[in-house]
């Protein structure tokens, strides 16, 4: 997926995460909750996009060719002014957007998806972290600046998936996501696409920018978070059908990669 004007965003049911959004200096950035969309819109500015999750759907980008999308997880994207964009999915994903609110164009004058930049990656997780718990050391203006210059001109090129085929990705999601409440090995991925193990784990951090193991994780802990939605869960129970050893568990993982506990993220 490329990107969306919120005001297109259908609204997001009352239990779902809301959308976050900060603003420093010439910088907007908004963190979009995973949820089904529609979006059809002219870019009135640049915008660079970041998906923290799997995303699957349609979108026509720059055109009015409507064709199946497969964003990558922690892939980077780009949207310049003026470019028509659709994109529609049944589920959606996770999404940080970084915009500049003062008319300025961006360096890049072309739209492109699925970028892996570790450093990108990074930038993403720590702003996440800070829309979850602020921290007065907290410098938007700062990371949205360098979060832009990752797509600059002379260095953005979509990932080449290689091995791991936006077909292999989906599979590998289905079996996760159906299995989530059990211990999943790395081997039991790799054998899962015919793949050796050692060259799987190359091949999907490649495609990822993480390792199988990490990612296996953030699919448990995007599961929990939308069981979080329902009040009527128990922590307990929530930890078991994710996967985690206990609830425990659970909450150191949420504290090392949200920065806050499934509690907290709660209230």
């Amino acid at each position: 997926m490329a990107s969306m004007n919120v005001q297109h965003r259908p609204e997001s049911p009352a239990s779902s995460d809301p959308l976050r959004r900060a603003e420093a200096g010439p910088w907007v950035i908004e963190l979009l909750p995973a949820c089904a969309y529609e979006a059809r819109y002219v870019a009135l500015q640049s915008a660079v996009g970041f998906a923290f999750d799997s995303q699957r759907g349609v979108h026509a980008i720059g055109s009015d060719r409507i064709r199946p999308f497969d964003a990558a997880p922690n892939g980077l994207a780009f949207v310049p002014a003026g470019c028509d964009v659709f994109s529609q999915s049944c589920a959606g994903g996770e999404y940080l957007r970084v915009l500049r609110n003062d008319g300025v164009a961006l360096a890049n004058a072309h739209a492109f998806n699925n970028l892996i930049d570790p450093h990108a990656i990074s930038l993403a997780q720590r702003m996440r972290k800070a829309f979850l718990q602020a921290s007065p050391d907290d410098d938007w203006e700062a990371w949205a600046q360098a979060m832009v210059e990752r797509v600059s001109a002379d260095r953005a090129s979509p990932a080449v998936p290689g091995s791991m085929t936006p077909r292999r990705l989906r599979l590998l999601d289905e079996y996760i996501d159906a299995g989530l409440d059990e211990a999943i090995s790395v081997q039991t991925m790799a054998n899962l696409l015919e793949l050796s193990e050692g060259y799987f784990m190359r091949a999907f951090a490649a495609a990822t920018g993480k390792s199988p193991h990490s990612y296996l994780i953030d699919r448990r802990i995007a599961r929990a978070r939308a069981l979080l939605r329902d009040p009527q869960q128990r922590l307990a129970d929530i930890a078991q059908a994710c996967g985690f050893a206990s609830q425990a568990h659970m909450a150191t993982t949420f504290r090392q990669r949200l920065g806050v506990s499934p509690g907290q993220m709660r209230r």
